[in-house]
């Protein structure tokens, strides 16, 4: 039987990974047999909620979740193909239809069993072995959120990244240097006290900014990136403008709207 982790506070103790996917068909076997690898090697290290390095998280256990978000391509039929090999640890969820980078998101965030939540992309870029500097710095905050310590992506998107964190940072006055980057870990609590709608790829800064909003503990912590191993990105110049007029709209909701903060 597994345990309730009280220190975490919601939900079986181990972590729920979680991979959104799009036309990664070259991406998603060598990402997700990396991934439990890694997390099996996290599972013996951590098992029992100490560390090197003094207090970590209990893993129990761990789950991979897969959202493969109308993809065109090979990568639902390899993803489950992975998911066969490994019943219970691995599962795909598919989407008939492209919904949107926040929607694959939710979508696993839902589906999530454990008490700790990680999520990162399926195109390689990060190294999955990284969660292990992670995981002790959960204990005292509620979300990790990391931040590309030297990123291999084209100029253009670059200087759009650039940009659209100053003005982040401006709006919604969270102390983030890279709130885009899609390596976060976050303590379930988190998750059950805020509510996120976005449909696109503005989900990772609605989370920073609702954590910030409700007082939760925010910590940075650097990642190493890589390139791409194979395939391109499915952000584009042309979504520019449907994010600044999301971002300006959560703002507006944020601090001017009649919602409130759940938790007490």
């Amino acid at each position: 039987m597994v345990e309730t982790n009280h220190l975490m506070g919601f939900g079986p103790r181990g972590l729920s990974l979680i991979l959104p996917a799009y036309n990664e068909e070259d991406n998603i076997v060598p990402v997700l047999e990396e991934a439990v690898s890694e997390l099996e090697k996290l599972r013996k290290l951590f098992g029992t909620g100490t560390g090197s390095a003094g207090p970590v998280p209990m893993l129990q256990d761990w789950e991979i979740i897969v959202i493969d978000d109308g993809s065109q391509d090979q990568t639902a039929q390899r993803a489950h193909s992975v998911a066969e090999r490994y019943p219970g640890r691995v599962q795909c969820i598919s989407h008939e239809t492209n919904l949107g980078y926040g929607c694959a998101l939710r979508r696993g965030m839902a589906a999530a069993s454990y008490d700790l939540i990680f999520y990162t992309d399926s195109d390689g870029q990060f190294s999955i072995s990284d969660i292990r500097y992670f995981l002790p710095h959960i204990v005292d905050h509620d979300l990790v959120v990391g931040f590309r310590v030297y990123r291999f992506d084209p100029f253009l998107r670059l200087f759009l990244s650039w940009g659209y964190n100053r003005l982040v940072r401006l709006l919604f006055r969270v102390r983030v240097r890279d709130v885009d980057c899609s390596f976060k870990l976050i303590r379930r609590e988190v998750l059950e006290s805020i509510t996120l709608e976005t449909d696109d790829f503005f989900i990772d800064t609605e989370l920073v900014a609702r954590a910030r909003r409700w007082n939760f503990r925010i910590m940075e912590k650097g990642v190493k990136h890589y390139p791409r191993r194979a395939g391109e990105s499915s952000l584009r110049p042309s979504h520019v403008p449907r994010t600044l007029r999301t971002v300006f709209r959560m703002w507006w909701r944020i601090h001017f709207g009649h919602w409130s903060p759940d938790r007490p």
